[in-house]
Order: C-alpha cells, then structure tokens, then sequence
C-alpha cells in the first residue's frame, strides 16, 4: 500500500514530539494525572510504531500525589544529542520543569534534573556550537492583560549543571494580534535560521500552528506572512478532524519532512471521547518557509506514505491473559502508585486488585488498572472473580474521563442481596441507571461501544451476554462535558469505598477489541 490512516496514535496520546536518530524515530506524548509517565514509541517509517517503555516508571521521577485531573505531565519534547536522549516536560500542580536522560531510550531514564523556569511546554534547542537552549512558553510580562496573554521565551541550558542560566528572551507572541495561549514551542536551525513552531488559539476548535524565523538564536523573529501553517478551525466543527496544532517536525534519511501534531476526531456532534490523537502530515519547503501538503494545506484521514522502508511490529495480543510478572505497557494507574494495591503474583495468571478506601471520585490513587479507548466503536471485557463481604464493598468494570464524569459497572451489596449495578457520574454526583441481582462468583463483564452509544452486558459463563443497560449515552465522557485534556480510558476497578477492606477481586483476563 502506498497510503497511510491517521490518526497514527488512535485514542490519548496528545501532544507528541519526536525526533529521528540515524533511521530511527521516536516519539512522546502527554500523559497528564496517570502513571507511568510518557509512553515512548520507536518507528522505523513514521507511520507503524511500537511502544518500547515509558520515560518516567519510577515514583522516584513522578509524583502525581494529589494532582486534580488533567494536571500532571504536560507536553514532552523529546531530543537527541551527542549520545544522549533529552526528555524535557512540565508537571503541572507539582515543582513545575524538568529534564530527564538516557543513553537507551528504552530506559532506564534519569530522575529528573528541576529547572527554575517559570511556564510550561518545555522544549530543547542544541545549536552547532554545542549550546544548549530551552524554548517555552509563560504569561506575558505586563500580567493578564486577557485571558491566555502568553508568550514564548528562552534562555541557555548549561548541561554540565542542569541549570539554566543567562539572560531570559521574549521571542514571540503568536501571529495574531493578541493571540491566546502561544504555546508548544520548539526551535530548529535549517538552512542558516532559526525557526519557531508553535500552536496558537489554544487546544479546542481554534487551534493552529504557526512559524517564525529568525537569522539570530535570541531575535528578533518575524512571522511568516501566511501563518497559520496549518489548522482546521476555518473548516468548522462538523468537520471529521478537529482542534489540529502542537507540532514537532523532522527530516527523513531521504530528504522528506513530515509533522507529527495533536488533532481530535468528533463523533455525535462535537465530542471527543477519545480525546486529542497523534496524526502525520507531510509538508514542503517554499522561499524559506513550511507549507503543508501545497494545494491542500490540511490533515486528512488518508495520506501518502513517507518514502520509507515499511517496518511493523508485532501487534499487542487483544486479550490479556495477566500470565506474565509484568502489566503490558497499554496500562496505567491513575496518579503514583504508593503502596501495592494490585498483583499479578498472589494469584498467577490473574490481576488481583486489592479493596483501598480510595475511589475514583477522590484525588488520591484508587485501586485502578486501566487502558486508553482507541476507537469510536469497540468491545471490552474481563472475566472477574469477587465476592462483597460488606455493603461498602465493590469491583468490576469502569469507562473513565475523570474523577467527577465516569461509568462503575460494579458488582456490590445492596440491602444484603448481591447486585450488579451501573452508575454514572456526572459532575460528581451519582445516578443509577440500572441494577440486577446476580449472584456469581465469576463474572464476565462486557462494555460496547458503537460510537456515543455504551451498552453494558453481564454473564455467569462465557458466551452469556444477558444486558443490563442498552445504547447509554456517551457523551460525558467527552472532555467537552467533562472539561480537562484527557481521553477516554477503561479498566478494573475495586474499592471499600471509604472503608478499609482484606477483600480482593480477582481479574481472569481482559480483552480490548474494535468493532
């Protein structure tokens, strides 16, 4: 095949950044309240990628301890130099900026090297001399003049201390007067100029990316004269990708130039459950300047591919059976694991998770294991092995936005009697939308989804699909509900539910699938 489908990253991957070392590609995205921190993929085509580690697996380099949804891990560039592999990011709710290194991009990484710099997204320049520069973005000087008066500064990294140091630059506001949040910015040196890409309008339907260059590394930098390079909000909310902007580009081995940026695909009107998604687009040199896809200048659902050796990975098994020492890198905790809430080693070849008082309503770490939803339509099931002991107790299944907008597809006790019951939450408070006595001490437990509509079926053996709530609508789980910038996740799910628990529950399997 000579063509491509975007997005390349289905599902929350948002924010990507990558970088090219020799033939090789790698690429990382925002991971906001969950953990592990930055998933890293290697592509050796840009277009098939594979995930070979996160950046930050350690507590030691990740505290998320307390952060609200969608705080946490903002924005990583990724950078590649004399050996070394950068990793630059914000923590947002936490100390703020940091670096992280490695000789392997697989890991292990770095604890993380704190820098005194004020702002957010974070991004890393090595000019030929050897210097090293950070590139981000923070409020304009003069205070709030309005909503989102930010602009994108500089200043030299000395790598020897970790430390920055020097005068701090003011390089641009965005190509629109009074532009809102300018941000996303990363610097190149092509051709004898500095270039400065950056996003603008900020992450929703006004998105936009735009350039400015520069013969000098501090300025002055003059916008290009047909900025934006690149966005959709003129092509209005029906359109089927959306909010595109926050770019990273590189050159291929074979002189092409591709960019890798955020962008969302609606679906039931303007929702975007599966929130900002990793898509690739070419682009072209024109007087000095990109111009993505001449003639076009917008991302579409099928491109052409670069001209590259084609590369696929094996692909991750749809069931996962928990029969190995180690989760699968698709899932995720929600903040940073403090004490051993789940096992893969108690009960071999099942994840057990342990009954905390935590819940997914609090801002603290539930007994939650979870994965991103990467399609409009989907099927996802678990075979689960629990028994309620106490009224407060409860397992099962959980489509999750945030804290305040989610589905518990629970199993519990209800007034004594054993119950399966589907709730939604929606700005925090609780509604049961359906409920069954059922008692079974194994479960299987599934989640369908045709686009906006959530169907939720239960059985006592495996091939029984009795339902319990039928074409549920969806739509709270996107963040045009729900607010924030995560997408969609699904997963297990126990908790005592304020009340502390010796009960476990048992997870056989769990299989993710598109319809």
């Amino acid at each position: 095949m000579t063509t491509f489908n975007n997005p390349i990253l289905p599902g929350f991957y948002p924010d990507p950044s990558m970088c090219r070392v020799g033939d090789d590609y790698y690429l990382v995205t925002s991971t906001f309240e969950y953990f592990p921190g930055i998933p890293i993929f290697h592509s050796k085509d840009l277009v098939n990628w594979r995930q070979i580690g996160h950046v930050l697996d350690r507590p030691s380099q990740l505290d998320l301890d307390g952060v609200r949804p969608s705080e946490g891990v903002f924005a990583p560039t990724i950078r590649y130099h004399e050996s070394t592999y950068f990793v630059i990011n914000t923590i947002v709710g936490k100390k703020g900026n940091f670096v992280v290194t490695a000789t392997d991009p697989s890991g292990p990484w770095s604890d993380p090297y704190w820098l005194e710099s004020e702002g957010i997204d974070p991004s890393l320049f090595f000019d030929d001399d050897g210097k090293a520069y950070y590139t981000g973005t923070r409020p304009a000087p003069e205070g709030a003049k309005y909503f989102g008066n930010w602009e994108i500064w500089m200043q030299e990294l000395d790598l020897k201390t970790m430390k920055l140091v020097g005068e701090k630059h003011s390089l641009w506001r965005g190509a629109l007067r009074d532009a809102v949040w300018p941000e996303g910015p990363h610097t190149y040196k092509i051709n004898g100029y500095y270039y400065l890409l950056i996003s603008e309008g900020g992450t929703g339907p006004d998105h936009a990316i735009s350039v400015a260059r520069s013969e000098h590394i501090y300025g002055p930098y003059v916008g290009y004269k047909k900025n934006p390079v690149l966005t959709h909000r003129h092509l209005g909310n029906d359109y089927p990708i959306v909010n595109v902007g926050h770019s990273d580009i590189v050159e291929t081995q074979n002189g092409e130039w591709w960019m890798v940026l955020l962008a969302s695909r609606p679906y039931g009107g303007y929702y975007r459950n599966l929130g900002r998604e990793t898509f690739l687009v070419p682009f072209t040199w024109e007087e000095g300047w990109p111009v993505v896809k001449p003639g076009k200048s917008i991302v579409e659902m099928v491109e052409v591919k670069p001209n590259l050796p084609e590369q696929r990975w094996v692909a991750t098994p749809a069931c996962d059976n928990f029969e190995t020492s180690r989760l699968g890198m698709q899932w995720m905790f929600i903040r940073t694991p403090r004490e051993a809430f789940m096992s893969l080693d108690e009960r071999p070849g099942h994840l057990r998770l342990k009954l905390r008082p935590q819940t997914l309503k609090d801002n603290e770490q539930p007994s939650f294991v979870g994965r991103r939803q990467l399609h409009l339509r989907f099927n996802a099931r678990a075979a689960m092995e629990f028994v309620p002991q106490a009224e407060h107790e409860s397992a099962g299944l959980v489509v999750l936005q945030s804290s305040q907008f989610h589905f518990r597809f629970e199993y519990l006790l209800s007034k004594g009697t054993k119950v399966l019951r589907l709730t939604k939450c929606s700005k925090g408070e609780d509604e049961v939308l359906a409920e069954q006595a059922v008692d079974a001490g194994k479960l299987y437990l599934t989640i369908e989804a045709h686009e906006q509509d959530y169907s939720f079926y239960y059985g006592t053996r495996a091939d029984e699909y009795l339902p319990l709530a039928d074409k549920v609508d969806g739509r709270i789980l996107s963040t045009d509900v729900a607010g924030g910038f995560v997408g969609a996740c699904l997963g297990m799910y126990a908790s005592g539910n304020a009340h502390a628990s010796d009960n476990v529950a048992d997870f056989d399997w769990f299989e993710y699938t598109g319809v």
